[in-house]
């Protein structure tokens, strides 16, 4: 049987411009889609209205365009799929994998936590009836003892979901579908085969797959690049004032993207532009040069006179 075509796709938060870090993680998912003869899709995860910022979406598609990174079809919005999570939210609870939850954070102050900071749910609302008119969130019933999955850069990595995270919300008690819901009905409905994303989403993946065994879901291939982060250390956004992406000196903003990625570009391309990069990138891809260790962002400054 032939292994199903490549679909790979790139999926920010539109809460303000791309950034270099943003970038990094844009440019592994569209050279390792076309370095395969695949599609790449861009898939906006507006999920969040209150944090989108009000014309960040279409900040972020031009940015795509002057770096040279065109995608394939549609722009798919989550902000407009809300049946679909329904839809998959009815199956859970018809399958009894979903129970309502009315624990607010305070109440969750002392829960143990995990290694990434998350809270670890204590099962507190497992064995109660649905509430009738208190606000509430969904949970998924973990029930797995552990969740295997090997990433294409990091190698084979397991987690125990119901030690390390616990029953997981799939739907916010202020009605908005959570990220790990959404993101696994949108993948399928897109026929994601391969996701490439930064590494700090690397510990969503097991629940991604424990979602995608209960909705009988496929399970694309997923490798996590580094991130990119500040002198402090820290990893760029808009919490921590990473400046967008630069519109002058875009070629010289990509070789650094490129290096971080483990595929520096050779000298005589010092000077070239997005497209000529990328066409070069195309062809020395090899996922398996990608560090796992984090990169250091030069200042604006340095990037605009390298």
């Amino acid at each position: 049987m032939n292994p199903a075509p490549y679909i790979g796709r790139f999926a920010p938060s539109p809460t303000g411009p791309l950034h270099a870090g943003s970038l990094v993680a844009a440019v592994a998912s569209f050279l390792d889609a076309r370095a395969a003869g695949g599609r790449w899709l861009v898939r906006m995860e507006d999920l969040d209205r209150p944090r989108c910022e009000p014309g960040a979406a279409d900040t972020i598609l031009r940015q795509l365009e002057a770096y040279g990174l065109l995608w394939d079809g549609t722009v798919l919005y989550q902000s407009q799929r809300d049946d679909a999570y329904a839809a998959a939210l009815d199956a859970l609870r018809g399958e009894g994998a979903a129970f309502a939850c009315t624990c607010s954070r305070s109440q969750l102050a002392q829960a143990p936590r995990n290694a990434e900071g998350e809270i670890v749910y204590p099962g507190t609302c497992r064995l109660h009836p649905p509430p009738r008119t208190a606000a509430h969130a969904w949970r998924v019933r973990v029930e797995a003892p552990g969740t295997h999955f090997n990433d294409r850069i990091r190698g084979a990595l397991q987690q125990d979901l119901a030690h390390d995270v616990g029953d997981f919300i799939v739907k916010r008690a202020d009605g908005l579908f959570a990220y790990q819901l959404a993101v696994v009905v949108d993948d399928a409905f897109q026929g994601v085969t391969h996701v490439v994303r930064g590494a700090d989403l690397l510990w969503n993946t097991p629940r991604q797959i424990y979602l995608q065994i209960l909705l009988a879901l496929p399970t694309p291939a997923y490798a996590h690049v580094p991130l990119v982060t500040n002198a402090a250390g820290q990893k760029l956004s808009k919490q921590t004032l990473a400046p967008a992406l630069p519109e002058t000196r875009r070629g010289a903003v990509l070789a650094q993207a490129l290096a971080a990625l483990g595929h520096p570009p050779p000298p005589e391309l010092a000077e070239a532009e997005p497209r000529e990069l990328l066409t070069w990138a195309n062809a020395h891809w090899h996922i398996e040069n990608v560090p796992t260790r984090p990169a250091v962002a030069k200042p604006a400054s340095a990037a605009e006179n390298a």
